[in-house]
């Protein structure tokens, strides 16, 4: 008789979730100090330059406070090993703290990682690459969505493709999820994130691989995102913040234990190619797989209009053939996606062309 191996997935060990939370951040760093010379190393996204957050972070002493900025493109390898080399210089801290959206979650973990394992961060990229875990990381988000908080992938362009570092280490060890936070996101890019939480669960819950597990948290995870983009109160409003901020962990765990598909896939050939960031790009393109998702994209399309929001259209008509062919290339390359949206024998199914006609679509 054969054994079925069945994930294993690494969860969270700490959470703090409240209104006013990220006063305690202090403290969860002091208890990881071990000496006066001991550091931590906070990774800011740089929109909070001029923000009081900024002036907010804990920091002491000889802790390092980096402005990160990942605006307009996504984390990529090089910025990793930069990042790495800098800290490293003042010597291997005890924490790594990450406060941003889902790109500076994913830079947090993976330089956590990276600063106790050896080379290049492009040659991690991949399923269970990572030799040895990494510095103790707490991820602080500042917008809802994403799901990085939760994910046990820091997903990274290097030089060759977008794929994240994936591992039992790579979660957080601590996060802290303020709601207060979020207050400043722009609306659109607020509702950018949100459709990430959405179209996590959508693809999490279509697909061969989803399970009684990833539907509990994903069917829960939609209702929010209903209460919130297509509600009585929809738009944002303290109530809907923390909603969103629960549903963006739930759509992490349900996609954890289960798997993203067609949006997904062809999100990471955009962003690979034009930079585009990975929530609008999931807008981009679940708005044209109707065939694939019926009822997802019909809900995707109401909560656009009720909330008024900008979906870039008609981008197709300035790509080059070669553009084309390398989004293609990319996305062929994600056989898990393929392999949970439509089955093994995918490659049977679907063909570059078919591929092709989707992009040509956007």
């Amino acid at each position: 008789m054969t054994m079925t191996t069945y994930k294993n997935t690494p969860g969270i060990a700490r959470t703090i979730f409240g209104r006013g939370s990220f006063a305690q951040l202090g403290q969860v760093v002091d208890d990881r100090r071990t000496d006066g010379q001991s550091f931590a190393v906070f990774l800011v996204d740089n929109y909070f330059a001029d923000q009081p957050l900024r002036a907010r972070v804990p920091a002491q002493g000889r802790d390092l406070v980096l402005l990160v900025d990942v605006d307009p493109h996504e984390p990529t390898t090089q910025q990793v090993d930069q990042l790495r080399d800098e800290i490293l210089r003042q010597g291997l801290p005890v924490a790594v703290v990450g406060i941003g959206g889902g790109s500076i979650m994913d830079i947090a973990k993976a330089v956590a990682l990276m600063l106790t394992n050896e080379g290049p961060s492009k040659n991690y990229q991949g399923l269970n690459l990572i030799k040895k875990p990494g510095v103790y990381h707490i991820g602080v988000p500042t917008i809802s969505g994403t799901g990085a908080e939760v994910s046990m992938t820091a997903v990274l362009t290097g030089p060759e493709k977008k794929l994240g570092l994936k591992c039992q280490w790579t979660v957080f060890d601590q996060v802290v999820l303020d709601s207060e936070l979020t207050a400043s996101v722009p609306r659109n890019q607020w509702f950018y994130t949100g459709m990430d939480t959405y179209i996590h669960c959508v693809e999490s819950m279509t697909g061969q691989f989803k399970n009684a597990y990833s539907e509990a948290y994903g069917y829960k995870a939609m209702d929010l995102c209903r209460e919130v983009y297509l509600g009585p109160q929809h738009g944002q409003n303290p109530d809907n913040d923390e909603k969103l901020m629960v549903a963006s962990l739930f759509g992490g765990l349900s996609l954890t234990y289960s798997e993203v598909g067609v949006c997904h896939a062809l999100s990471y050939g955009l962003s690979y190619v034009f930079g585009t960031r990975h929530c609008l790009a999931n807008c981009i393109i679940f708005e044209q797989l109707e065939d694939y998702y019926p009822e997802g994209v019909r809900e995707f399309r109401e909560m656009v209009k009720k909330n008024d929001i900008f979906i870039p259209q008609n981008l197709a008509k300035d790509w080059t053939d070669a553009q084309i062919e390398k989004m293609i290339d990319v996305t062929w390359a994600l056989t898990h996606m393929w392999n949970h949206a439509i089955g093994y024998d995918w490659q049977q199914k679907i063909t570059r062309a078919d591929i092709r006609r989707l992009y040509e679509r956007m």
